[in-house]
């Protein structure tokens, strides 16, 4: 039985027929302790916005936050929440604020690419998750984790526990 002709290849000008452009995430880029913290939405807008340098244009990479809440299917806060997620870990840099007269978004740099003739500054090699807690003598040591994970907050005469990874809220009653 003959074979189905093979449509990949080369074009005539010597170019491959297929898939089209890709996008390279190094090992150390993924293997890292900050790539690795990065929350779903974080990592949806990181996507979208590396995605969109061609080469030459980092520090001109652009996405608004409608532009991205509208592709990416998440609300204008969750986007601008990712932004700063991506900033504060290093993996991008604001290089130009938005203005909202002008309709224009802000511009970024990717740190993982080189910038105006500079090489790539990888900020987020450098990141690392810190803890503020460093252990409270009123808490015993088996749960210190859960102290450190937490934060804790007084409001007149009510307690309330905030968790950073979960949405679960206590509050009690401060009578006593």
């Amino acid at each position: 039985m003959p074979r189905k002709p093979n449509n990949k290849g080369v074009n005539a000008k010597g170019r491959n027929k297929g898939e089209g452009q890709y996008m390279p995430l190094p090992y150390n880029l993924t293997k890292s302790g900050a790539f690795r913290s990065l929350s779903g939405n974080a990592l949806k807008v990181f996507i979208e916005l590396r995605s969109r340098f061609n080469g030459v244009n980092n520090g001109r990479l652009s996405l608004s936050y409608q532009d991205a809440a509208d592709l990416l299917g998440m609300s204008k806060s969750s986007v601008k929440r990712a932004f700063d997620e991506l900033i504060e870990k290093g993996f991008l840099k604001k290089r130009r604020e938005g203005q909202w007269y002008g309709r224009l978004a802000a511009e970024y740099i990717v740190t993982m690419e080189a910038y105006d003739g500079l090489p790539a500054t990888r900020d987020w090699k450098q990141w690392t998750e810190s803890k503020t807690c460093t252990g409270d003598s009123s808490v015993s040591s088996r749960h210190v984790d859960e102290a450190c994970s937490s934060k804790f907050r007084a409001d007149g005469d009510s307690v309330r526990w905030h968790r950073r990874r979960q949405a679960t809220l206590r509050v009690v009653s401060g009578n006593t």
